[in-house]
């Protein structure tokens, strides 16, 4: 029997503005309203608007909650005050990625989790497994909506909307006077935030910042936005299957930590190397636009791996991707064959990321 698909608050919304939608993550989303290009471009150049109400939020709160939480991730959230949030990996014992996810700590008592669609159930059960006396779980996500505002001219767009309010700082949170939540993150490399807000107003939401200035975008945009920043996807680049080291985050790892789940695994890796890394490819000659799972062989035709995620950039008009292959073949340089349906194509190793913005 097939999973039932979900729903966003804000689906209606998508059809009136016609909206192509498919399954993604178990949500019925929008993948793209005009083109995906000319969603693309209106993120890198002015201002785009998503929907993430599929994305979970979970709430840890406990006097001793950071504590537990730092057990349990990678990173460390007791270095951050207040109102600071931290991009983290949740593992288990082999050093697995379970999910990859936003940490936002709102107070001393209480942090939130974003985490992704398709990991919510899996993460809740996996917390609630190791969950500490005195620290509390609540599993919010069906009780608000999200937008993701991303767009070097996001920020007018807030100030018109939120006059007399600031959007946080990079990588922290706050909460507007009416309670919605802004958390000023991205996963398109552009500056933007996350908002946060009751379901029932997801909607009205979402026509006030296109009608500020944003451009409905969908998960095609979305997904060209962050591969040209080589951030990975859960489900196609990270997996149980790799670690973080392989996937080349042991910068959000904090080995220094005495005790996090799947720590030994990465000490172990480090001390030992690993077999597979990700690397970034681009294509060095006009083709198809590569897509994941096309063969990966190396310039002889030998097989290597498979790409994790692949696209053509819209900014760098050439084909681009990930995959994870021998650390060897996986250095900077290092000329490759991308097989597209038969057909092979060359590409190359490449420096991360495909994109280099400016600070």
């Amino acid at each position: 029997m097939s999973e039932p698909v979900l729903h966003s608050p804000l689906e209606a919304a998508h059809i009136a503005l016609g909206a192509r939608l498919i399954p993604f993550g178990g949500w019925s989303m929008p993948v793209q309203y005009s083109s995906i290009l000319s969603e693309h471009a209106a993120v890198r150049q002015k201002a785009g608007i998503f929907d993430i109400s599929h994305m979970g939020q979970l709430f840890v709160s406990g006097i001793d909650h950071l504590a537990w939480l730092d057990k349990i991730l990678t990173n460390n959230l007791s270095k951050l005050s207040p109102g600071q949030g931290q991009y983290t990996l949740m593992l288990d014992e082999k050093g697995g990625i379970i999910d990859d996810l936003i940490a936002y700590r709102i107070s001393t008592e209480e942090t939130l989790l974003v985490v992704n669609a398709s990991m919510i159930a899996e993460d809740v059960a996996w917390l609630q497994k190791h969950l500490d006396q005195g620290v509390s779980l609540r599993n919010e996500s069906d009780a608000w909506a999200g937008l993701a505002i991303q767009g070097p001219e996001s920020s007018t767009i807030f100030s018109k909307l939120f006059p007399e309010e600031s959007l946080p700082p990079r990588n922290c949170i706050s909460k507007t006077a009416a309670g919605d939540i802004v958390c000023r993150t991205g996963y398109t490399g552009e500056d933007g935030y996350e908002f946060f807000c009751p379901a029932k107003e997801g909607a009205r939401w979402f026509q006030d910042f296109i009608d500020a200035g944003a451009t409905p975008c969908g998960l095609g945009a979305r997904d060209t936005l962050r591969l040209e920043m080589c951030y990975p996807l859960n489900g196609n680049d990270l997996s149980k299957d790799r670690s973080p080291i392989a996937a080349g985050l042991e910068y959000f790892c904090d080995l220094e930590k005495p005790v996090f789940i799947g720590r030994e695994a990465l000490l172990a890796e480090k001390q030992n190397g690993v077999d597979y890394k990700l690397a970034a490819i681009q294509m060095t000659e006009k083709g198809p636009p590569p897509r994941p799972h096309y063969p990966v062989l190396s310039s002889d035709g030998k097989a290597l791996g498979e790409l994790s995620s692949g696209a053509l950039s819209p900014t760098l008009a050439q084909g681009i991707g990930l995959a994870y292959l021998p650390a060897a073949s996986a250095k900077v340089g290092t000329e490759l064959l991308i097989d597209v349906r038969g057909r092979r194509f060359k590409a190359v190793v490449v420096k991360k990321p495909f994109l280099k913005k400016s600070k």
